[in-house]
C-alpha cells in the first residue's frame, strides 16, 4: 500500500510541476497528467479485447467500470472491440490504482521524492520536489489508470500510458467510474501521443 501512495504521489508532484490548474473551490486540481510509451511504429488495428491486470476477474464489476470508457477509445480510434469468451491476438490490460492523502485547510502539501520513473528503455531518474496549494478539508482521493496494448501470444507491448488526476473524496470525479471515464480520455487523446512525455489535459 505503502508503494502504491508513493507512486501516486510522484504522478500527482509531476502533474503540479506540469502546470495543472488548481480549482480553488475545491483546491484540488481537476487536470490530467497524462505519459505514454510506445516505440514510434504504426501499431495496426484489428480486433482487441480489453482485460484487467492483477488477475482481475473478468467479470468483477470493477472491471466493467474500466472497460466501458476504454472500448470506447479504442473504438473511435479504429479497433474492433471484443467481449465473451473471444481471445484476440491483441490485448488492453487496464488497471485503475486510487489512493487518498490528506489535505488542511489553509496549508499547502510538500511532496518531494527522488527516483525515477520511465518505459521502455528510457532509464530516466528524476528527483522532484513540488508544493500544491490546497484549500478547505478532508481527503484528495489521487486516481491512475494505466492501459498497455499488447499480444497475447508472445507479450509484446506496443503502447503503454497511465494518466493520473485528484479529486475531494465527496467530488462525482472520486468515484472509479467517473475518474476511469475522464482518465481514458485523457490518456488517448492525440494518440499515441509523444511518446516519453507528460502532457496536462483540461
Amino acid at each position: 500500500m505503502k508503494k502504491r501512495l508513493a507512486l501516486l504521489a510522484a504522478l500527482a508532484a509531476a502533474a503540479a510541476l506540469s502546470g495543472c490548474a488548481m480549482d480553488m473551490s475545491g483546491g484540488v486540481a481537476t487536470d490530467v497528467a497524462a505519459t505514454r510509451f510506445h516505440l514510434g511504429q504504426p501499431i495496426a488495428r484489428g480486433e482487441i479485447r480489453v482485460e484487467g491486470g492483477e488477475a482481475v476477474d473478468m467479470g468483477a464489476p470493477e472491471l466493467v467500470v474500466l472497460a466501458v470508457p476504454v472500448e470506447r477509445e479504442l473504438t473511435r480510434l479504429g479497433w474492433t472491440v471484443t467481449r465473451g469468451n473471444a481471445r484476440s491476438e491483441q490485448v488492453a490490460v487496464v488497471r485503475l490504482r486510487q489512493g487518498r492523502r490528506a489535505a488542511t485547510s489553509g496549508s499547502g502539501l510538500s511532496i518531494g521524492i527522488g527516483g525515477g520513473t520511465g518505459g521502455y528503455r528510457s532509464g530516466a531518474g528524476v528527483g522532484v520536489g513540488a508544493t500544491i496549494p490546497i484549500g478547505g478539508s478532508g481527503p484528495i482521493v489521487i486516481s491512475e489508470l494505466s492501459v498497455r496494448i499488447q499480444r497475447r501470444s508472445d507479450g509484446s507491448v506496443a503502447w503503454e500510458g497511465r494518466a493520473v488526476t485528484e479529486a475531494r473524496e465527496t467530488s462525482p470525479l472520486a468515484s472509479p467510474q467517473a475518474a476511469a471515464d475522464r482518465l481514458a480520455a485523457a490518456l488517448f487523446q492525440d494518440f499515441p501521443g509523444e511518446s516519453g512525455r507528460t502532457i496536462r489535459v483540461r
